[in-house]
């Protein structure tokens, strides 16, 4: 291998521990512990090295973000392929969806700002998870226009959102009944599809 195949490997190691670092302060101090100067202290670089990689704390959030998509557009993928039936895709993808909050609570907090301002900018990553469950709620209703199936989209959305984020402020109801509730409403607003 030669050394600008290493100089480039050792770049992409560096900028991968910086948002390890970033995530690992999160978890322990809140994303308003979330400074340049402590991910530098974290990694032992100093905090001008950090600049090199990105420009900004937004930066971070915002390279955070998108990994945040990435994973959650995994996590629906997986739980689409596990059924051939619409309906059931569906209920399984936000199942999925629950999941994946709840595992990645910190990382879900910036993707969607709970409790905190979050990185609004879209791009084709933070959009794959809105085109991957749009795409099956528009086979279940046969439709290809955009703004029902945007609107069915939000229906599950406001309500898979609003039960995640009650949970995330101050547990909720536990996590049998909150089950049911999401479960509940997947299925109803899914029978609405129907109509």
């Amino acid at each position: 291998m030669g050394s600008k195949e290493r100089i480039l490997r050792q770049k992409e190691q560096t900028r991968a521990n910086i948002l390890k670092a970033a995530r690992q302060i999160v978890k322990q101090e809140g994303w308003q512990g979330l400074s340049m100067r402590k991910i530098a202290d974290k990694i032992e670089y100093t905090a001008p090295i950090i600049y090199e990689y990105f420009s900004s704390k937004e930066a971070i959030l915002q390279e955070l973000t998108c990994k945040g998509f990435q994973l959650l557009s995994k996590d629906l993928e997986e739980a689409r392929k596990k059924h051939d039936a619409p309906d059931e895709q569906l209920e399984s993808m936000w199942m999925a969806y629950w999941d994946f909050a709840h595992k990645n609570k910190e990382m879900y907090q910036l993707m969607y700002g709970v409790q905190m301002t979050c990185c609004s900018q879209t791009t084709p990553k933070t959009d794959h998870p809105y085109n991957l469950i749009t795409n099956v709620i528009g086979k279940i209703m046969q439709t290809d226009d955009e703004d029902i199936v945007m609107q069915k989209y939000f229906t599950f959305f406001s309500i898979i959102h609003g039960l995640i984020s009650i949970n995330m402020l101050n547990e909720g109801l536990g996590d049998k009944m909150n089950k049911q509730i999401l479960k509940d409403a997947i299925i109803g607003i899914t029978r609405t599809l129907h109509n």
